[in-house]
């Protein structure tokens, strides 16, 4: 196993689970809304240090992410995220009185061939003092020797187990690199879980015990499938099937036709591209099994349900990159839209918009932020990151040590205080935002059959 032991143990106490209405009284008492949680903290330490505005000279934070090319959707996402991160910081007194300037570099198509040249040039060109980033798929950690030979702070959402295994054996040459969602891994055991509730709590009456994996060819699809099918067994389940598609792919015949002739009680579609699960669903729909539909990541894209449509309804998916629908996390939504438009998707943005304010105010403490060869002063931030727990729009982040990767809530702990929470949600009226339905304390919906399922 490429991960190591959280040092978030259990207690006994927090084995029993948590309660929604304590959960959130207790940070209400603590004095927890979004200013306190993420603003308040830098808007402190600036008022100590006797900052009143942000005046100095500007510091620039670089986003490596796609500004064209296939997740050209996500990537403008996260140009608004960081931007508004900075804005937000700016209007604090920046890092002890200096400004935040965001710049960006196109990582296109992704992989290393692109993600590589877009960080050299942020560092080379731009002088970036941090990289903060969503996802980038396909470098898998190659980009890392770039950053750790700079020493800039780098934050991102790449959902990648090999993180673990590269920064995990030699945490001295990678101080600076941090990830901050859990690992694709978690996906995969997660769902199980989360199946198994829905059985538990009455909500779900499984027809067998089939659970049928289609994933694509991408590593992230291959973890999540193989985590699934490496685990099944334990969680009472048996796969019927094991199917690897090529992608993109918009004609999903062959592969329903074994679904038809197999019917499972869960189908779990482990490839995330919007506009390919919107197909499956169409075509799924006219002659469905009666299967619970799972996909992955997708669902949580607007184009997922505008081209899928009606077809959409009743769908599951999760992720840990996603805005909370709870008080922090709606009022960062609502802000999002009405500066963004309607259309604009604040689950993405938060990916970028948490781990800026997490740098700023891990910098500020650290009597300010350090640029490309400043290894000294970079080693101050990534000590204060290390140590820190912090609750935003994402819910918490604290990560393994010495992974630097957050750790997931309830899958490594079981305290939500102390991860960030799996989110479980579910297509329930696709002229709607998603429903969630999992993890407690979080949830603000109930599961619903999907209208294709007998009762």
């Amino acid at each position: 196993m490429l991960f190591r032991k959280s040092s978030t143990t259990p207690t006994p106490a927090e084995e029993k689970g948590p309660n929604r209405r304590n959960f959130l009284k207790g940070l209400s008492l603590a004095g927890v809304g979004t200013a306190a949680l993420s603003g308040g903290l830098l808007a402190d330490i600036n008022l100590k240090a006797g900052v009143k505005a942000a005046e100095g000279e500007p510091i620039p934070v670089g986003g490596a992410v796609p500004i064209t090319g296939w997740a050209a959707a996500d990537g403008i996402e996260f140009q608004r995220g960081l931007e508004m991160a900075c804005e937000d910081i700016n209007a604090m007194g920046g890092i002890l009185g200096r400004q935040l300037k965001p710049v960006f570099e196109d990582t296109k198509e992704q992989g290393a061939d692109n993600i590589i040249p877009a960080i050299q040039r942020l560092i080379d060109r731009h002088k970036v003092h941090a990289i903060i980033n969503g996802y980038n798929t396909g470098a898998v950690t190659a980009e890392y020797d770039t950053v750790a030979d700079s020493g800039v702070i780098y934050m991102h959402h790449n959902t990648d187990i090999v993180h673990h295994d590269t920064v995990g054996k030699n945490p001295d040459r990678y101080f600076s690199i941090f990830m901050n969602d859990p690992a694709e891994y978690w996906y995969g055991k997660g769902l199980l879980k989360f199946l198994n509730g829905l059985g538990d709590t009455g909500q779900w009456k499984r027809p067998n015990n089939k659970i049928a994996i289609v994933t694509g060819s991408q590593n992230y699809s291959v973890v999540i499938a193989n985590a699934i099918r490496d685990n099944a067994k334990e969680f009472g389940w048996d796969v019927s099937l094991y199917e690897t598609v090529v992608v993109p792919i918009s004609e999903w015949g062959p592969t329903l036709q074994k679904l038809r002739n197999d019917p499972p009680a869960c189908i779990a579609v482990t490839h995330w591209v919007p506009q390919d699960l919107a197909q499956f669903c169409i075509q799924f729909k006219p002659n469905p099994t009666n299967s619970l539909v799972y996909m992955q990541y997708g669902p949580s894209l607007a184009a997922f349900r505008e081209i899928g449509k009606e077809n959409t309804n009743g769908v599951l998916y999760s992720t840990v990159v996603a805005s909370l629908q709870d008080e922090i996390g709606t009022e960062f939504n609502n802000r999002y839209k009405k500066k963004f438009g309607a259309s604009a998707s604040p689950l993405a943005g938060a990916q970028a918009y948490d781990p800026t304010f997490m740098w700023a105010i891990a910098s500020a403490v650290s009597g300010g932020s350090g640029g490309p060869g400043e290894l000294d002063q970079n080693k101050k931030v990534s000590n204060v990151l290390r140590r820190m727990i912090y609750r935003g729009t994402l819910g918490t982040t604290k990560y393994f040590l010495p992974e630097q990767a957050a750790i997931p809530y309830p899958d490594a702990t079981k305290d939500p205080s102390l991860g960030m929470p799996h989110q479980y949600l579910q297509i329930q009226d696709f002229t709607k935002e998603p429903a969630l339905i999992a993890p407690a304390p979080y949830e603000t919906s109930s599961f619903q059959m999907p209208p294709w399922m007998k009762a």
